[in-house]
């Protein structure tokens, strides 16, 4: 846990991993005041509330085949227990079938006892004075506003990969980011809604839809038209099985498809899933998650850059990049992108 945004990015992962279809953040001071992070999860059991907050319990690794492929967010079971060490936390839940939710608090690590609580289905984690009892640690944090830039930008990023999933973050009693779940539907439609929701249209109109598949790897997803390119690579992003990453080799990858149309110090903007079999990649190679190991990295850095290179190839000279479309509406399929390949 180094900053806020660390606590809200495990909070909302766990509630991913939950089957959360809605999550709510509320943040004060930046977060450092105040998180609440409220799901309507499967919730936790009463007997598995204390448990969950024990180092390294987790629900979700019951043998070693499941760390050999883990498919959910997070799996360490060192989130809650880290965040309770240097917080004041309170857990409520709530399993559907149970007839009423269980509240347990911790302040910096000492735990009370459990009691009765009223809660919807689901869970709401409150963390309050973040680093109350770690002052070396506080002070290094930022500004309000540059504490909440980064919660900011890491739910965007949360956002752009789960269409189907509704976020909404306030602050002060203003809100600062709504996004609905898309209409169920088709996958590209919901990918393009929720883009054009955080990102802006351009993407959209101005880009190209990605669909190429060879063996067990696939990648989906939208790259922008060449002359849509940024002087910054603030609109790239990387999901690997649904995980947000900032890979190395994946993001090289990206620029050397574009090399034949991009000018020299412009970046490309994209949206980018890569699914794999999880055996054939390590997620655990980072202490934040955000890297991950392929077991055969030539490959798939060819796979992913071929991909691009072959769509902007047959798309790049077509008046489609020249005169965009107009977005299609919520819930449709989007018209005029590129071919799958």
């Amino acid at each position: 846990i180094e900053r806020p945004a660390s606590v809200i990015k495990e909070l909302v992962e766990n509630a991913l991993d939950a089957g959360a279809a809605r999550v709510d953040i509320e943040i004060e001071a930046g977060g450092k005041r105040l998180i609440r992070v409220r799901d309507d999860g499967s919730g936790i059991a009463a007997d598995e509330l204390p448990i969950a907050l024990a180092r390294h319990a987790t629900s979700k690794i019951t043998s070693l085949a499941d760390l050999e492929s883990v498919a959910t967010l997070g799996f360490r079971g060192e989130a809650l227990p880290s965040i309770a060490s240097v917080a004041k936390v309170a857990v409520t839940s709530r399993p559907q079938s149970a007839e009423h939710a269980v509240l347990i608090r911790i302040d910096g690590g000492d735990q009370a006892e459990p009691q009765p609580a009223a809660h919807p289905a689901g869970t709401t984690v409150e963390v309050r004075d973040l680093f109350f009892n770690v002052p070396a640690r506080r002070k290094f944090l930022r500004t309000d506003a540059t504490e909440q830039g980064h919660i900011l930008r890491f739910v965007e990023r949360l956002a752009l990969s789960r269409p189907d999933v509704g976020f909404r973050v306030t602050s002060g009693g203003r809100t600062l980011i709504d996004a609905p779940a898309t209409a169920a539907g088709d996958v590209a439609a919901q990918s393009a809604a929720r883009i054009a929701r955080i990102l802006g249209a351009e993407l959209i109109t101005r880009g190209l839809r990605l669909e190429h598949r060879a063996g067990p790897v696939e990648i989906h997803g939208w790259i922008g038209a060449p002359t849509a390119a940024r002087a910054q690579g603030d609109q790239q992003f990387w999901y690997v099985n649904g995980r947000a990453v900032r890979d190395r080799l994946l993001m090289n990858a990206v620029p050397l498809g574009y090399r034949d149309v991009l000018y020299h110090g412009r970046h490309p903007t994209y949206v980018l899933h890569l699914s794999i079999d999880p055996t054939l990649v390590d997620v655990n190679a980072h202490p934040q998650k955000l890297e991950v190991r392929f077991r055969d990295s030539r490959q798939i850095h060819d796979f992913v850059f071929r991909a691009i290179e072959r769509l902007l190839a047959t798309n790049v000279t077509s008046d489609r990049l020249a005169q965009p479309p107009a977005l299609a509406p919520t819930g449709a399929t989007p018209r005029g992108y590129g071919l799958p390949l």
